[in-house]
């Protein structure tokens, strides 16, 4: 009898105790504007004021000075704020792949669109460098082969100001490409090249394909724009100029 008992117990404990299921009905929202509308909670407002501070000192540290503004349109081909960029990521970049590698970088390529804001004449600061780079890219090395460097060529001759360095591209009057070389030297066939380019841009972004497939990819664990904020630090006044690596006869 107490067996039963226990049984029938532990049967409606069961039934009892069994957990409900919950059905959605129907969802509401209403859209909420950020605008100066909106009370500010001074509680939240001096939480976060000394972070802020700490984040504002360091944004507005000046390490630099820039005699004149710098903009990726100031000119066909190629310009001075990309070419400081791509002459940067050489310079900094290739003793960290020579330190994991034993190999030197032949030639940089980045993208004209990477540039995200003008380089403002007056003090350079930390925060110049996040204004011109927002993005997490970080410096990769891919070994292509002599095929895809022509192919990279063939890509750039388009004229678009894409930062370059260690190679030199010169276009005749139909737009073709009247000499390409890279190091100093015209492309070898069968030879593999070490071109170093951001992460964004190794994966086929901006439609440079010739990059996806490389023979080898090295990782610098470098962002781009700690090479900037680098190159700013250790400069006294920040001026690159134009050239002839990208240039029409």
């Amino acid at each position: 009898m107490n067996r039963i008992y226990t049984l029938v117990l532990i049967g409606f404990l069961f039934v009892t105790c069994k957990p409900s299921q919950a059905n959605l009905k129907a969802i509401q929202g209403k859209q909420i504007a950020v605008t100066d509308s909106l009370e500010s909670n001074q509680m939240v407002i001096d939480y976060i004021a000394p972070y802020k501070k700490r984040i504002d000192d360091e944004m507005n540290a000046v390490l630099a000075y820039a005699p004149q503004s710098l903009s990726k349109s100031d000119g066909p081909y190629n310009t001075a704020i990309g070419n400081m960029m791509a002459d940067t990521v050489l310079e900094y970049g290739d003793p960290v792949f020579f330190k994991k590698t034993g190999k030197h970088i032949d030639g940089v390529v980045l993208n004209h669109g990477g540039i995200r804001s003008v380089l403002r004449a007056g003090d350079v600061t930390m925060g110049s460098a996040y204004e011109i780079m927002p993005f997490e890219n970080s410096i990769v090395v891919v070994e292509i082969t002599s095929e895809d460097v022509r192919a990279m060529f063939e890509y750039l001759k388009t004229g678009k100001a894409h930062p370059i360095s260690n190679m030199q591209l010169i276009l005749n009057s139909e737009n073709e490409l009247a000499s390409a070389t890279l190091n100093g030297n015209a492309i070898e066939d069968g030879k593999t090249y070490f071109i170093a380019t951001n992460d964004y841009l190794q994966q086929g972004g901006d439609g440079m394909v010739f990059f996806t497939n490389p023979k080898s990819t090295t990782i610098l664990d470098y962002k781009m724009r700690s090479i900037l904020i680098d190159h700013f630090t250790k400069q006294d006044t920040i001026a690159p100029i134009r050239d002839n690596r990208f240039i029409k006869e």
